[in-house]
């Protein structure tokens, strides 16, 4: 997390409706000699506390977990590169502004046995979120193909300890210096210029 606590979020509601909203993260676990690094499709239950993920079999943080072991996931959303020229003040450098919420817990395999279940609920959360479609369920599968796929894969859970989450926003910045710069964001570099932009011009509350 950024070291700044003025992009420091106590709203972990806030955070975790984030999470939620954007399904998708990185998975980081101890290596040797390196961090394992996988990403992943994340469900975050509503309260916070619990992740359900699955992995390819063969992914070397599957082969890790013969037991429970620390982890965290990564979770980002828009950012975008800030010049200074455009604060409209003099004595600025450049930065990047960004939202990440991190979430630190512990991660176990499943039994096997709960694949289905995991499939089963990962999907539903998110297909039924796509407008005008029917959701697709595991139910459509020929039973044998469903069967040797989910051998390929298995279910994880992370009991989650702890949520950081920085939304650098600019809140640093007098609201004027900072509004200058969101409006120029969109023509800028970065990853949806446009949400960032309008996180900028009005921060939630921390």
């Amino acid at each position: 997390m950024h070291p700044n606590p003025s992009f420091h979020s106590h709203d972990h509601a806030k955070d975790i409706a984030f999470v939620r909203e954007r399904g998708f993260g990185t998975l980081v676990m101890n290596g040797d000699p390196v961090p394992m690094v996988a990403h992943v499709p994340v469900l975050l239950s509503e309260d916070g506390r619990e992740v359900l993920i699955h992995l390819v079999r063969s992914n070397p943080i599957a082969r890790a977990l013969s037991g429970p072991r620390p982890a965290r996931i990564a979770v980002t959303g828009p950012d975008a590169y800030i010049s200074p020229d455009w604060y409209g003040v003099v004595d600025q450098v450049p930065t990047w502004n960004y939202v990440a919420v991190h979430l630190t817990g512990v991660l176990e395999l499943l039994p096997h046995g709960k694949m289905r279940e995991v499939l089963d609920v990962q999907s539903a959360f998110y297909e039924n979120r796509l407008a005008g479609k029917t959701p697709w369920t595991t139910g459509k599968m020929t039973p044998e193909v469903l069967e040797r796929m989910m051998r390929m894969i298995v279910p994880c859970r992370m009991v989650v300890e702890e949520i950081a989450a920085t939304w650098k926003l600019g809140q640093n910045k007098d609201d004027a210096v900072r509004q200058r710069a969101a409006v120029q964001v969109p023509g800028g570099m970065g990853s949806e210029l446009e949400a960032l932009a309008a996180l900028m011009a009005d921060p939630p509350v921390l």
